[in-house]
């Protein structure tokens, strides 16, 4: 047999549960919050800044990275590791760095695509090559997350013991370097 039920119990339940229905939160994301914006703008910088220099100026030769390549790349691991710094915990700090990450990632490459203006799928010559913009997109997107990985590992071991700014500087300069020393192998010539 059971207990019957203390008074104490039912404190430990919230009085909505008791009541038969899950209230959800008032505000699950304060966008008032100056860390909710600085997670925000750094999943989002980089595909920006693609997106402006495709518009500008769109690359047109693939064989090699160009300032921009390298400037997404970087802007993809600042962004990431601005994202994973606003994070208290070690976890959420390794999962908000590669989360912004892939995110950051999945964007650029989106940002390629479309920019990347007519391709011919039943030619032969065009299947070979990708579009400059496509190229550098994808170079972009994958030296960045290359970078992304040992930041998230930097972030999250740091977690408990810096505080928010030196941990992000820390995983941004790691990070930076590994991206930087990706990105060259990355184009053929």
């Amino acid at each position: 047999m059971t207990d019957p039920p203390r008074a104490d119990d039912d404190d430990l339940v919230p009085v909505s549960v008791r009541l038969g229905h899950v209230v959800p939160p008032e505000d699950p994301e304060d966008w008032t919050r100056p860390l909710t914006w600085v997670a925000a703008i750094g999943m989002l910088a980089a595909p920006a800044i693609l997106l402006g220099w495709f518009l500008l100026a769109a690359p047109t030769d693939s064989t090699r990275a160009s300032a921009g390549t390298y400037g997404a790349a970087i802007a993809l691991v600042l962004g990431a590791s601005a994202a994973g710094g606003t994070q208290l915990g070690r976890v959420r700090a390794v999962a908000g760095t590669l989360a912004a990450g892939l995110l950051g990632a999945l964007l650029i490459v989106m940002v390629g695509a479309v920019t990347a203006g007519e391709v011919h799928c039943c030619d032969p010559k065009m299947v070979a090559s990708a579009s400059p913009t496509l190229a550098h997109a994808a170079a972009g997107a994958l030296a960045g997350l290359a970078g992304c990985l040992p930041a998230a590992l930097a972030g999250g071991l740091t977690a408990g013991s810096l505080a928010r700014l030196p941990r992000g500087l820390l995983a941004a300069a790691i990070g930076t370097v590994v991206t930087i020393a990706v990105l060259p192998s990355l184009f053929p010539g």
